[in-house]
């Protein structure tokens, strides 16, 4: 029974590789094309119009600059092929100094490494500028010259920087795919909120306040890939038109970064609340159902700012300004039933999150302050 069970796990455990083998190649398929055709174009341009003999570097650092980055990065594809170029310079230039020796090589990894560091921070430039060189070190010099090889990652470089330019990955896929990720978790920490309401266990309560911590780098990724995708919308003509949309993402991400750091700011004061029992069963029921509908409407949120189309997109952001503005208009401790000072500081501490959700949904400052109940 052992063995068979065994079998039947492996065979599972390998349709499930091969399924996700496939889709990850369907997926990858466009970027493939793009990499060969580069690739081959640098080759080719660097040996029938340059005339010089195998510039593998041409190809090399092509492909190594486009690779298969999760955004659509043009600092990357600028970092590797001035890695690549300046490695090969350096390398050609000490080889031609000093011979190809295995400790020249090392010299030669070692100053690449440091000369690196000292130009850029990137990691991948480091990389590629040491990689580089070493290999021009321990490779024999072409007959073109000891300095073709350089002119070869320049080659290389520059058809890497016209396909990423002239056919760029869409900049607002990936900011999409985060902002829906970061609102997902901004809901759960909500709800995670409700439950340990409804359960009186402070420990939950604490478990989202860990929840909304975690939530930092994804804010921290999604800057990084709205700031590449701005790169791209910038100098791509065929995004260029969306570069709006990619600000609007921007903005309404620093109202999120702030709901996330309120909502930690809430979970703890929660914690303290549940302990001392600072809230009747009334207030409880009110306050977890209120974070409850806010989760909702987050969802929703996450739906319009992550959508394609325009005027789902607006359909979206409308239904959650809409809700929002219910819950909020309920935010006064009076109307949730709360009567000790402790759970009114709860109820006061979620105004702020609430404000920075509707300008999230592209609401003025101002008006949404002003939706809130007078206290």
């Amino acid at each position: 029974m052992a063995p068979a069970t065994g079998i039947s796990a492996s065979r599972r455990f390998l349709r499930a590789r091969i399924r996700t083998g496939l889709v990850r190649s369907r997926n990858s398929l466009v970027p493939a094309i793009q990499m060969t055709v580069c690739a081959v174009s640098a080759y080719a341009f660097a040996e029938y119009v340059l005339g010089h003999s195998g510039p593998l570097f041409a190809a090399t650092s092509s492909l190594i600059a486009l690779g298969f980055s999760r955004e659509p990065r043009l600092r990357r594809v600028v970092e590797v092929g001035l890695g690549c170029t300046i490695g090969i310079a350096v390398g050609d230039l000490l080889r031609h100094w000093l011979g190809g020796d295995i400790w020249v090589a090392a010299v030669v990894l070692l100053i690449s490494i440091l000369l690196a560091r000292f130009l850029d921070s990137g990691n991948i430039f480091t990389t590629q500028l040491g990689l580089q060189s070493l290999l021009v070190v321990l490779l024999d010099a072409p007959a073109g010259g000891p300095f073709t090889r350089s002119i070869d990652a320049i080659v290389g470089g520059m058809f890497a920087l016209l396909v990423t330019v002239l056919v760029p990955k869409d900049p607002r896929r990936e900011p999409r795919k985060d902002v829906q990720k970061l609102l997902h978790e901004l809901a759960e920490v909500l709800r995670d909120c409700a439950s340990a309401l409804t359960n009186s266990d402070s420990t939950e309560a604490w478990h989202a306040l860990v929840r909304g911590r975690n939530c930092q780098p994804l804010v921290d990724a999604m800057r990084q890939s709205l700031r590449a995708s701005g790169e791209v919308a910038t100098l791509a003509p065929a995004y260029r038109r969306h570069r709006d949309e990619i600000d609007r993402l921007e903005q309404s991400l620093d109202y999120i970064d702030l709901a996330l750091r309120n909502s930690r700011v809430f979970a703890r004061r929660l914690t303290s609340a549940i302990n001392h029992a600072a809230l009747s069963d009334e207030a409880t029921e009110n306050i977890a159902e209120v974070l409850q509908e806010t989760a909702a409407a987050i969802e929703e949120l996450s739906l319009g700012l992550a959508e394609m189309h325009e005027g789902a997109r607006h359909a979206h952001l409308r239904t959650s300004r809409l809700e929002l503005t219910e819950i909020a208009g309920r935010l006064h401790p009076r109307l949730l039933d709360v009567q000790r000072l402790e759970g009114e500081t709860v109820v006061m501490l979620f105004r702020p999150l609430m404000v920075d959700l509707l300008e999230a949904t592209g609401m003025d400052s101002k008006e949404a302050r002003d939706i809130l109940p007078p206290l």
